[in-house]
């Protein structure tokens, strides 16, 4: 896989920024446009490089732009027709020459973990979805619920937070995440009151066949467990790109049911119900920030050895040069 960098050089950094990118494995198409960029002002320096080679390159361009960094634009190339053929990165059934991409991985995190007015209409809606799901014991609307809800990609953020020691960032999701399923239970809450003054209560739920409240508001051993593992996968799936596994996190833990399942037992007056489903709720989300941010730390110790093997080839060139730009990224 390939990616596309750009991004914007002060002109006396410029010749050497290209000769290291020149000189650094994995790099091809360097571009350099002198004096074309505005805001900033500077030299454009456009390049493609290796995702093998990815990781040790950027740092290098981040340590050598030192105080005048700016924003690195990085975009996946879907292909590339012609070249010379990469070096072959399989050993086998498993590959394990490509690390994932920090900078990227972070960016994507980031970017999710942005809470505007948005994530918190969506958890109120996904909260609704659940409580209909939970009043007529339907499993279809509870994925569904689960599906909407937007708030792994906070508890991402938290993780991601810990793992870099960001306490901005941690305060941030938490408050985002306190905010939203608070948000989330009330509306909730309003609409079973007014499904129970109303006169509109299935009848297996008034008459207490509640299956679906009963698998949330009971946490177990098992909950732990899958937890555990949509923790890992999830994880995964960031760092790997893998989307469509991470679509089966959504539907693997129980936050979004178990805020809905708190409010709907709160409005029937059902404490223990709602007491269990709070219980589940934090267990959930306490769970994924911890496998979050353990799995974000453990992966990076993973590939330190191969990151450490790329570093010698790339760096020489930035090797002299890193005293003369005062700046180490």
């Amino acid at each position: 896989m390939t990616l596309h960098v750009r991004l914007v050089s002060p002109p006396d950094l410029t010749e050497l920024l290209a000769d290291a990118l020149i000189a650094a494995s994995g790099v091809s198409n360097l571009v350099v446009l002198t004096g074309s960029a505005r805001r900033p002002d500077g030299d454009a320096v456009h390049f493609d490089v290796l995702d093998r080679s990815a990781n040790s390159v950027l740092r290098q361009v981040q340590a050598l732009q030192g105080d005048h960094r700016n924003s690195i634009v990085i975009e996946n190339v879907d292909a590339a027709i012609g070249g010379e053929p990469g070096p072959a990165t399989r050993r086998g059934l498993v590959q394990r020459d490509v690390a994932p991409v920090w900078d990227v991985v972070e960016a994507k995190i980031r970017s999710d973990a942005v809470y505007a007015p948005s994530f918190f209409i969506l958890l109120a809606i996904a909260g609704l979805i659940g409580a209909v799901g939970i009043l007529t014991n339907s499993q279809i609307l509870i994925v569904g619920a689960m599906v909407v809800g937007p708030e792994y990609n906070a508890i991402m953020g938290v993780a991601l937070g810990i793992d870099k020691r960001d306490r901005r960032a941690i305060l941030r999701g938490n408050a985002a995440l306190l905010a939203g399923f608070s948000a989330a239970i009330i509306v909730t809450l309003l609409f079973g009151i007014a499904i129970r003054w109303s006169g509109h209560t299935p009848k297996a739920f008034s008459l207490g066949v509640r299956p679906v409240s009963s698998l949330i508001d009971k946490p177990n051993l098992f909950s732990v467990v899958v937890a555990v593992l949509a923790g890992i996968v999830g994880v995964v799936s960031l760092t790997e790109s893998r989307a469509s596994a991470l679509i089966g996190v959504f539907i693997s833990v129980t936050t979004i049911p178990a805020a809905a399942d708190i409010a709907l037992s709160s409005a029937y007056a059902s404490w223990t119900e709602a007491w269990g489903s709070a219980l589940q709720l934090l267990l959930n989300v306490a769970v994924l920030i911890a496998i979050g941010a353990l799995g974000l730390r453990l992966q990076r110790i993973m590939w330190r050895p191969r990151s450490r093997a790329e570093q010698p080839e790339a760096r020489s060139p930035l090797s002299t040069s890193g005293p003369s730009t005062g700046g180490s990224g």
